[in-house]
């Protein structure tokens, strides 16, 4: 399986900039995982594809502003750092700019002391491991230093930065935001739970396999880089009486898909958990946890795209790209949104 398979020809134009006015006002392409048939439509009608007693499962992660400009003590050279997984007290792996300025003992400053960061390792890929010091709340920190890490693909400034972020978004430690839910706002949320749909939560901390290409010819070479998440014991019982009961679960995003899929393979059920994942989805994986999916559109080569590759099919998926871009769709993260219908 090469990664050219999974290649396709956007014009730039159809990459969004900005966020729309309104959340819910994104089309929405409908496909299925059993044939090539598409519709078009708004999300804010996307109850019409769910039943009462379906469970819709999101993630509730939170960015945080990851993205911090410092200077090396001692030579006062700019380093960029962004923030991607804590993993220890005040320790957290970061992706560096430029990283070979950066080596074991280098101290980083930001904000005229406010913030100092000391490499404690070094590893490939421009990886580095921090340890964080500073006096007080680190959120308030980071919200007067960071930046909203957004895509590089991104040209436009967000004005609004909580446009970035989820209306159900809760706990910090994204780097980046699960952009499928993105679209939901908290009237729709509430209309389809008004209609007997089951909404629960999920967390997953997005890291560096978002910022992260596939650069090997290969796919089986590529390797994944393991997030955070997290599952309640209470969403786990509710997501096995539906599956007990053969009630569709819907996952919005590929990072509830990789949480609840980590989480059954491991345990062949639903279960109370918390862990890493590097879980790595490509066309060929066996789904065990989930039934449909709503998405954005993915970019070429790309992880993402080789996970609903898999969910469906390669053909379903690059037919309804190419429907898409003939649709002039807007693509990735504030781009439009699919439903993968089982």
């Amino acid at each position: 399986m090469k990664t050219r398979d999974f290649d396709y020809n956007l014009p730039e134009e159809l990459i969004a900039q900005t966020p729309l006015k309104v959340r819910s006002d994104s089309r929405l392409l409908v496909t299925h995982r059993a044939n090539l048939m598409i519709k078009h439509d708004k999300f804010k009608n996307i109850g019409d594809y769910i039943k009462k007693d379906d469970v819709l499962v999101l993630n509730n992660t939170k960015v945080i502003p990851a993205r911090l400009h410092g200077v090396k003590t001692g030579t006062q050279a700019n380093i960029e750092v962004l923030l991607l997984n804590q993993y220890g007290l005040n320790k957290w792996e970061t992706l560096v700019k430029p990283a070979k300025r950066v080596k074991i003992g280098t101290e980083v400053i930001f904000g005229e002391g406010l913030l100092k960061l000391k490499c404690i390792e070094v590893l490939e890929e421009g990886i580095r491991h921090f340890e964080l010091i500073y006096d007080g709340d680190l959120e308030d920190i980071l919200d007067q230093l960071g930046e909203m890490p957004l895509p590089p693909y991104i040209h436009e400034k967000l004005t609004d930065q909580s446009r970035y972020q989820t209306v159900y978004s809760k706990i910090n430690g994204s780097a980046a935001s699960p952009t499928a839910g993105l679209h939901f706002t908290k009237e729709l949320i509430e209309e389809l739970i008004a209609k007997g749909v089951i909404v629960e939560y999920i967390t997953l901390h997005v890291g560096l396999g978002t910022f992260r290409p596939v650069v090997v010819e290969d796919v089986l070479n590529h390797k994944m880089h393991s997030e955070f998440y997290s599952l309640s014991k209470s969403t786990a019982e509710i997501l096995n009486k539906a599956k007990a009961e053969n009630r569709e679960i819907f996952a919005v995003g590929t990072t509830t898909v990789r949480t609840l899929e980590t989480v059954y393979q491991k345990h062949h059920k639903f279960r109370e958990s918390s862990g890493f994942t590097d879980i790595f989805i490509y066309p060929g994986y066996e789904f065990k946890a989930i039934d449909s999916l709503i998405t954005n559109f993915h970019l070429p080569k790309s992880t993402l795209l080789m996970l609903v590759s898999a969910f469906a099919s390669k053909e379903i998926i690059m037919n309804a790209y190419h429907e898409a871009i003939k649709e002039r769709y807007r693509f990735f993260s504030f781009g439009d949104s699919m439903l993968i219908k089982k």
